[in-house]
């Protein structure tokens, strides 16, 4: 039997590293297409309120095979519309680290942050599902499990996507996430049983097909050399300001719109 792998098709840094971290889209083991939200979905979602899971998540581990495999730093700040029935992922990363790109982190464009923007659709029956759009495509998104605080507050998450094409996957995403910008081995390794629990190991919630993400410690100063001066001359970071700004402006009119 041949074995199709997923070629990442994010661009790696100058003196980048390449991992097996987002290979895992085989024809040949075992697993037909994606499963459907009743199979990965874990007892901690009952009753789950989606306006809780609101404001600012750290990512700490992913497999997905089109995200730049060298970023840290990376959060998930998510606002609701008016109506509660959409979401605004501003996604935000960092890269690449300088634990990979020792001579070219602080020369990158983005080494201050960079962001993405995704838009999600809630499924009223299921709040748990999210028919989320970016990147020029919509894909389902899963959240499989959350854990409460004593005040039941959301502390961490795992998410799920995936996308089958007559019957063979295309795609998987796998999401690790806390609202601490740290996490120990302890607490990550606690995750990835949870994940395995929920049966998505076979979709790559392993530690061999999943990256980590490092943090850097809170309240360090920006990075500021003769590169980055130099993106600011030439209006990178006006351009990263207004599209971030224009974006949350844009959801803000269009909930305004739906109350």
């Amino acid at each position: 039997m041949y074995t199709l792998h997923a070629i990442p098709c994010t661009p790696h840094s100058l003196e980048g590293t390449n991992d097996l971290a987002g290979y895992n889209l085989a024809l040949d083991d075992g697993i037909k297409g994606c499963p459907t939200y009743e199979q990965v979905r874990q007892p901690t979602m009952e009753g789950f309120d989606v306006s809780k899971y609101t404001g600012r998540w750290y990512e700490h581990g992913f497999h997905d095979y089109t995200q730049f495999g060298e970023v840290y730093d990376t959060t998930l700040d998510i606002e609701l519309s008016a109506d509660g029935k959409r979401w605004l992922d501003d996604f935000a990363v960092r890269g690449p680290s300088q634990a990979v790109a020792p001579r070219s982190w602080d020369k990158s464009p983005v080494a201050n942050g960079g962001h993405y923007f995704l838009y999600g659709k809630i499924n009223d029956a299921s709040p748990g599902v999210l028919d989320e759009s970016g990147f020029g495509v919509t894909f389902p998104n899963y959240i499989v499990d959350v854990q409460k605080d004593a005040e039941g507050r959301y502390t961490e998450s795992i998410q799920f996507q995936c996308l089958e094409r007559g019957g063979v996957r295309i795609f998987e995403g796998i999401n690790f996430l806390s609202r601490s910008p740290t996490m120990s081995d302890e607490a990550r390794a606690a995750m990835f049983a949870r994940a395995s629990t929920a049966g998505m190991a076979p979709y790559g919630a392993t530690p061999e097909q999943m990256h980590v993400v490092p943090h850097a410690d809170p309240g360090a100063p920006p990075i500021d050399n003769s590169w980055q001066r130099l993106w600011r001359g030439v209006g990178v970071d006006k351009l990263l300001a207004l599209l971030e700004s224009t974006t949350h402006s844009s959801f803000e009119d269009t909930s305004a719109l739906a109350k």
